[in-house]
């Protein structure tokens, strides 16, 4: 099996969300054991998140797999408006630069494609974050400018276009 077909994006339903904030894995995956995919408040906060978004937009958040371990996860972070979505990532430390990041924002990108109602996908890294930055240019995003954010501090801002 090729590195492009061992990581996927799974839609992250309430179910998954209530397994992983036990510490459990859902479904028949597994998670990472060396190193949290994201802290309890952080999961905590996507979970509120999804379920907000969710009533408005579905799907709005992804596990990231990778030979049926969760590496990482995605979501929508922002009510989309006019064909746009924001989205958020993240994969455990011990699953850093290994490229699972490139390939699941690659399919995250290919369900926005085909779907009617995403007209662009944008983000968000920090500007020391040169890892995300480069997973984001491997997929085609373009940096649309900067802005400083109160709890973030410098953020790089890009946009792709899904039609």
């Amino acid at each position: 099996m090729s590195n492009v077909e061992k990581t996927m994006i799974i839609e992250l339903t309430s179910h998954d969300f209530d397994a992983l904030l036990k510490g459990i894995a859902p479904r028949y995956l597994r998670l990472v054991q060396d190193s949290a995919i994201a802290p309890p408040e952080i999961l905590a906060m996507l979970n509120h998140l999804a379920a907000d978004i969710g009533a408005e937009f579905s799907p709005s958040a992804w596990m990231i797999v990778e030979d049926d371990e969760i590496v990482g996860l995605c979501s929508v972070i922002k009510v989309p408006q006019d064909g746009k979505i924001h989205i958020g990532y993240g994969v455990a430390p011990s699953r850093q630069s290994r490229g699972c990041t490139t390939r699941a924002i690659g399919q995250l990108l290919q369900w926005a494609r085909n779907d009617p109602r995403v007209a662009l996908v944008s983000t968000e890294t920090g500007v020391d974050n040169i890892a995300s930055q480069r997973v984001l240019e491997r997929n085609g995003f373009i940096r649309i400018g900067e802005r400083i954010d109160a709890e973030d501090g410098p953020l790089i801002c890009w946009e792709a276009m899904t039609v």
